[in-house]
């Protein structure tokens, strides 16, 4: 099969994303819908680009997921860019409506009635109408919901002009992969809030060592996705991805290599600081050196970066750490020593199967985790609240603990498999499933899915309810917000904090890159009080269990240290924490 067009498999998904986006906009029913959402998420997933694997004469309906209209759609998107159905509802349904669908408490029906009713096209139209009041005259929505469009759809149209770190890390990635075939690039990396992980990315900074900067330009010129070329010189090139999204290429001497990641690494607050370190020792800092003040053509330092720290009498700061917050503190080198590392993690304790809302068995889970190389697992399914989920009740859960100490023999040596749930707290305070069944499971994570509009104490006071069970060992994303789509509820976190320190319970790092939650100031504050952190994935299928990098992404800005966090101790460790918490 003859390709034309080089879509990545990001740029195909993407395609039926927004395929399924317009067809819900336009009424179409929900299983159609699903099964291009399915496909998008399963072409994403894949290790290969579809283009090499229909050369190859692979059968993409072999992958769960991808069925035969989805395949053939592929092929046609493969050959000619586009996707004959997507070009026909995109004339149909204006393609800005997806962002308003997108804004907290609308959705497809609601955005496409808005548009019908008000003449909504897009989120300023939406803002304009909120402002008038239109909103709240129009039928099913009112004064409140009004209000919360107002307060909600600055979150999304920011989102419009970010990535999230795990779309920033695939953007990276085909970069990389675009660059590699590239001679003239002797030396490749990424700058900015990307590599110290920040939550979102706002546009992303690389840095190339060439001897021939045109050659790296042109070849960037040529990479898929480029909407716009924004600005080009001698040795630096500006272009637009997708329409929104900038990239910056600087190209730059070997010599002052460390120096210019370090700049354009950031933070401003943090550079501010080491710029006013240097000079207070008769050194001045710049993107291409380290020179003393009294020889400013002769650079002392700045090849590496741990060169320029170490002018400055310091010690090389992972990027993470450099907000101005913890790297200039006389503790320092003992928080190096002990910084977290993803190496470090020897369990994951919240995941999901296909009992509830997963898409594998328990056993693939498992296997998977010994792949991995973990120690341990906690199988922690849906209790019955969640419904949209099918949500486990309390025979239900029983039944799964009762096979799970049936296999537990076969894995002994090999993994240590815990008898969990995540348990709803409910609207009323309760906890979703009975006492006498949460006091048989190894572990028992607790949180909020429903009731997000009741007041700041109704729902301090439900998670700090939680928190004070007997048979409760954590709470998970405690804030509840989704980034970039549903802001946070609000709660009293210093009451929260100190009550899981009372209690010896643990708060969770959720680290599925659409939650980051605890974030990391908040997990900051936590580990400083005292508590017990535990990094999770919340891993919905196998390959989400490799989320938990952006996990410690969170965890590592926060400044935690590896004994501050549950899930890197041993199993033997963990089995004797678990008995002193029982």
């Amino acid at each position: 099969m003859t390709s034309k067009t080089n879509l990545s498999n990001q740029q195909l998904a993407a395609l039926f994303e927004e395929l399924a986006d317009l067809l819900e906009l336009s009424g179409e029913n929900a299983f159609r819908i699903r099964a291009y959402r399915s496909g998008a998420a399963a072409i994403a997933g894949l290790p290969q680009r579809v283009e090499e694997l229909l050369a190859q004469g692979f059968d993409l309906t072999s992958v769960d997921g991808i069925g035969a209209t989805l395949a053939e759609k592929s092929k046609i998107a493969i050959q000619t860019g586009s996707i004959p159905a997507l070009e026909k509802i995109r004339q149909e349904v204006p393609t800005t409506l997806r962002d308003v669908m997108k804004v907290p408490g609308l959705g497809a029906k609601k955005a496409m009635k808005l548009h019908q009713e008000l003449g909504v096209m897009d989120l300023a139209s939406l803002k304009q109408a909120c402002l008038q009041g239109s909103v709240a005259d129009l039928k099913g929505f009112g004064p409140k919901t009004q209000q919360s469009i107002l307060q909600n759809i600055d979150i999304v149209a920011q989102a419009a002009e970010r990535l999230g770190i795990d779309d920033a890390d695939r953007l990276t990635q085909r970069l990389k992969g675009h660059f590699s075939q590239c001679k003239a690039v002797k030396r490749l990396d990424f700058a900015g809030s990307y590599r110290r992980s920040k939550e979102t990315v706002g546009d992303l900074d690389m840095l190339v060592v060439s001897q021939s900067p045109s050659e790296v330009m042109d070849r960037f010129a040529e990479f898929p996705g480029i909407a716009e070329v924004l600005a080009r010189g001698d040795t630096k090139m500006s272009v637009r991805i997708a329409g929104a999204f900038q990239v910056d290429l600087r190209v730059v001497e070997e010599s002052c290599w460390g120096a210019a990641l370090q700049y354009f690494t950031g933070s401003k607050e943090h550079n501010v600081h080491v710029r006013s370190l240097a000079k207070s020792l008769g050194l001045k800092i710049s993107e291409y050196g380290v020179f003393r003040e009294t020889e400013p053509s002769v650079a002392i330092a700045g090849k590496d970066e741990e060169s320029l720290y170490r002018a400055i009498g310091m010690p090389w700061v992972p990027p993470e750490l450099r907000e101005n917050r913890f790297e200039f503190q006389k503790d320092l080198e003992h928080r190096l020593e002990h910084l977290i590392q993803l190496s470090d993690i020897r369990g994951d304790l919240h995941m999901h199967t296909d009992s509830t809302d997963g898409s594998e068995t328990l056993d693939a889970m498992a296997n998977a985790a010994i792949e991995r190389g973990l120690e341990y697992i906690a199988i922690t399914d849906h209790s019955k609240r969640v419904s949209i989920a099918r949500g486990l009740n309390d025979q239900q859960v029983q039944e799964q603990w009762a096979y799970i100490d049936r296999i537990k023999p076969e894995l002994e040596g090999r993994l240590m498999l815990l008898k969990g749930i995540e348990c709803d707290i409910l609207e009323d305070g309760s906890l979703d499933l009975s006492d006498d069944s949460l006091a048989k499971a190894d572990w028992v994570t607790a949180s909020i899915h429903f009731g997000f509009k009741q007041s700041r104490q109704e729902i301090t006071d439900r998670i700090l309810g939680a928190i004070a069970h007997r048979s409760v060992h954590s709470i998970s994303h405690p804030s509840g917000r989704l980034i970039s789509r549903r802001p946070a509820y609000e709660f009293d976190l210093t009451a929260v904090i100190q009550a899981a320190k009372e209690h010896g319970k643990c708060l969770e790092i959720n680290a599925n890159p659409a939650r980051l939650d605890l974030n990391d100031l908040q997990a900051a504050a936590a580990a400083q009080a005292g508590v017990m952190i535990v990094i999770n994935t919340d891993a919905h299928s196998i390959g989400n269990l490799d989320l938990m990098k952006y996990g410690l992404g969170v965890a590592r800005r926060a400044g935690i240290m590896k004994h501050q966090v549950l899930n890197t101790k041993s199993a033997k460790q963990l089995a004797d924490w678990l008995g002193k918490h029982k």
